[in-house]
């Protein structure tokens, strides 16, 4: 299983546009895809809106996204560069 640790850098964390630019691209992977906050909490779907912006991500905080199958590398980096664009 792979994962990625990754600070939230937008000012408006991950919710909203950056949350909907995560699922999309999420949604393409044919894995299963998590988000936890690194510092403790529910693990979610990485591929629910819902369930991304329940967890309150906020700007400095850390998520660990984790994927496990064929490409699930490829797909964190991407997802890793989302969550952290300012």
């Amino acid at each position: 299983m792979g994962e990625r640790k990754v600070t939230v850098a937008a000012e408006v964390g991950l919710h909203a546009r950056p949350a909907a630019t995560f699922v999309q691209r999420a949604k393409l992977a044919p894995m299963d895809i998590t988000v936890t906050k690194s510092h403790g909490g529910d693990t979610v779907n990485g591929k629910s809106i819902l369930a991304i912006m329940a967890l309150d991500v906020r700007q400095g905080e850390t998520v660990v996204i984790s994927a496990d199958g064929e490409g699930s590398e490829e797909i964190l980096d991407e997802l890793a560069a989302i969550a952290s664009t300012p």
